[in-house]
C-alpha cells in the first residue's frame, strides 16, 4: 500500500508565495512520475504540473507557467510546487499525484493515468 501525504496549504495574499510538499511512503518502490492538480470549488480537477522520470522532465498548465515551480527528491519520493505571485484564481484544492509506472508524455497531464493520490491541501488566495 503507498500513502501520498501533502502540506503546506494555508492563506496567502495575492501575490504572495506558498511551497507546498508531497511525500509518497509505504512500499518500496520508485515513482515514475509525480504531480500536482488542482480543484476549485465548482470545477473540475485541472492538471497543474507534473514531474516524471530520472531526468526530471516537467510539465505545466500553461495558466502557472513561469509562477510554479516543480521539483523531485527522488530518493525520498517526495514532490514540491513552490508557487509564487500567487493569484485568486489559484485558490483551490491541491491534490498530490503519483504515476507508479511509464506512461507516455502525451498522458502525462489526464488525472486517470495516475495511481495513488493525496488528500489534498487547501491553498487560499486573498484578493
Amino acid at each position: 500500500q503507498v500513502q501520498v501525504a501533502e502540506s503546506g496549504g494555508g492563506l496567502v495574499p495575492a501575490g504572495g508565495s506558498l511551497r507546498l510538499s508531497c511525500a509518497a511512503s509505504g512500499r518500496t518502490f520508485n515513482a515514475y512520475a509525480m504531480g500536482w492538480f488542482r480543484q476549485a470549488p465548482g470545477k473540475e480537477r485541472e492538471f497543474v504540473a507534473t514531474i516524471r522520470g530520472s531526468a526530471g522532465s516537467t510539465y505545466y498548465v500553461d495558466s502557472v507557467k513561469g509562477r510554479f515551480t516543480i521539483s523531485r527528491d527522488n530518493a525520498k519520493n517526495t514532490v514540491y510546487l513552490q508557487m509564487n505571485s500567487l493569484k485568486p484564481e489559484d485558490a483551490a484544492v491541491y491534490y498530490c499525484a503519483v504515476k507508479e509506472f511509464y506512461t507516455d508524455t502525451y498522458y502525462i497531464r489526464e488525472a486517470g493515468v495516475y495511481d495513488y493520490w493525496g488528500q489534498g491541501t487547501q491553498v487560499t488566495v486573498s484578493s
